[in-house]
């Protein structure tokens, strides 16, 4: 797809706003909220609150009724008093019928004469007052016999232009803005740019519980929100779903399953109507807890402190034409490629086992590494990767795992702190810290997943840094003991930054 960013226009624009708007990432226009106003007023059969039914309802604007920035209805019930349609009333229209309606006395506009002024000329025991009659509308203080004040002169109509309207396939700052937002909360790359990840993003984010019917598709599994919703419920409840990862796969059918024949239902494996139903009765029976997380650290723990047998997915950033940031000399594609086969080696040696998962002229896409990873069953992928940014002072190290305000991989995150501890104690490299992220490596591999940014090719320090074999050999020993650490227990653990996993008998 064509990547668009500020300033394009095209016709897709137009529609991520809609979505952007829909999603509450941006405000509703003032032509969609009068809109809705007069089709609620011409449309007798309408919902009262004049809502759509979800994002598949037709709506132009695409705004969800239950959704909180959802534009405030304008009161239809003065309108209504006064005979003035709301959805074509203009202010003057609108205060003029509504002073006719009300019958306080109020003074008319336009100069004439007020309901009290025009009940004293014929009460002969009122007095007359002699402004009475005049185009006038006098003040209060005339009528109580005290100084006269100048004449309320009417003011005059409002002179200041109207705000330019944006056309809805621009993409302005505003878009931009929401854009932004948006890929901040689902945990992408803050770019601004509409690419592949995002639009997948903003599809994924219209879907409710209860749009469509989900089951098991090995070939395309159905992805979005709406199976966060159910792998969230029913991991709540205390099914295995695996991390509520928003796909539906094996384990979420297995969970879906096993839902059924607890409530007595088909066991099929697909989330329909009548399994909807049973969920929501139970909707509010448990909730909170992380039972996901005390899964993943129970299997951990299962498999004992040694490192024998335990597979890495090593994945080298980038690979045959796609060269990945290239600045002060050096290549991301080419650094990636000799410290993968420096942290190989050294991973094998000390008796695990370690798989390169594409070779260095191989230019994979992130779903593609993912499956690979999955194929082989490993127990670990590590994604080794270098930064570049357009400010020279940008520098340091960081690391990633899969996570979203849904849940995370408790294993990843812990792997990524330690990974991350290991790098900093025994390199001279700014401590970037752990962040968690949404990119399809982390979330589409079955097993505990970390990218690892060692630095900023951009930045001359860290370049020089990455540019030395003693830097690229500290990096793969911190991974190493960042490994070992991982599967022993608590109380046996050591400090970061001292332990030092030996070479297996034999392999040195």
């Amino acid at each position: 797809m064509k990547l668009l960013r500020l300033g394009d226009q095209e016709p897709a624009v137009a529609e991520v706003r809609a979505t952007l708007t829909y999603l509450g990432f941006l405000p509703a226009t003032p032509r969609q909220i009068s809109g809705s106003a007069e089709r609620a007023g011409a449309d007798p059969a309408a919902p009262p609150d004049g809502s759509a039914s979800g994002p598949g309802s037709g709506s132009t604007t695409g705004i969800s009724p239950d959704s909180p920035t959802s534009p405030t209805k304008p009161d239809t019930a003065a309108y209504q008093s006064s005979g003035v349609s709301p959805g074509t009333a203009t202010t003057r229209d609108v205060a003029t019928s509504l002073d006719a309606a009300t019958s306080q006395g109020t003074a008319a506009s336009k100069g004439l004469a007020t309901t009290s002024d025009q009940a004293a000329s014929t009460d002969p025991g009122i007095p007359r007052d002699p402004g009475a009659g005049s185009a006038t509308t006098q003040s209060p203080g005339s009528k109580l016999g005290l100084a006269r004040d100048a004449p309320v002169a009417t003011p005059a109509p409002s002179t200041v232009p109207a705000a330019p309207v944006v056309p809805a396939d621009r993409f302005d700052l505003s878009l931009d803005r929401a854009l932004r937002a948006f890929q901040q909360s689902r945990g992408l790359s803050v770019d601004g740019i509409l690419g592949p990840d995002s639009a997948r993003s903003l599809e994924e984010a219209r879907r409710n519980l209860g749009d469509r019917l989900l089951y098991h598709s090995p070939a395309h599994p159905f992805a979005g929100d709406d199976v966060a919703a159910l792998q969230e419920r029913l991991s709540n409840m205390g099914f295995d779903v695996g991390r509520t990862d928003g796909i539906f796969g094996p384990r979420t059918e297995g969970a879906v399953r096993e839902f059924q024949r607890n409530r007595g239902l088909a066991s099929d494996g697909r989330c329909g109507p009548h399994t909807l139903r049973e969920l929501k009765r139970l909707r509010r029976t448990v909730t909170g807890g992380r039972p996901d997380v005390l899964r993943e650290s129970v299997r951990l723990l299962a498999r004992g402190s040694s490192l024998l047998g335990v597979v890495i997915a090593l994945d080298p950033g980038h690979g045959g034409g796609d060269t990945g940031v290239a600045c002060n000399g050096l290549c991301e594609r080419d650094l990636m490629a000799d410290l993968a086969d420096r942290l190989s080696t050294r991973l094998i040696d000390s008796g695990l086992e370690s798989v390169l998962i594409h070779a260095p002229d191989e230019s994979l896409t992130e779903q593609e590494r993912a499956a690979r990873a999955n194929s082989l069953e490993a127990d670990l992928l590590i994604s080794l990767h270098t930064d570049g940014s357009d400010s020279r002072h940008a520098q340091g190290v960081s690391a990633y795992y899969y996570g979203t305000t849904r849940g995370s991989s408790a294993v990843g995150e812990r792997f990524a702190q330690l990974v991350q501890r290991e790098i900093v104690s025994r390199t001279s490299m700014q401590d970037c810290r752990t962040h968690p992220k949404a990119w399809d490596l982390l979330r589409r591999t079955r097993m505990p997943a970390v990218r690892l940014d060692l630095g900023y090719l951009t930045n001359e320090q860290d370049a020089r840094a990455l540019g030395t074999t003693q830097f690229l050999s500290a990096v793969a020993e911190a991974v190493l003991a960042a490994t070992q650490r991982l599967f022993l227990p608590p109380e046996m653990d050591a400090p970061t930054g001292q332990l030092h996993v030996p070479r297996v008998a034999g392999r040195s």
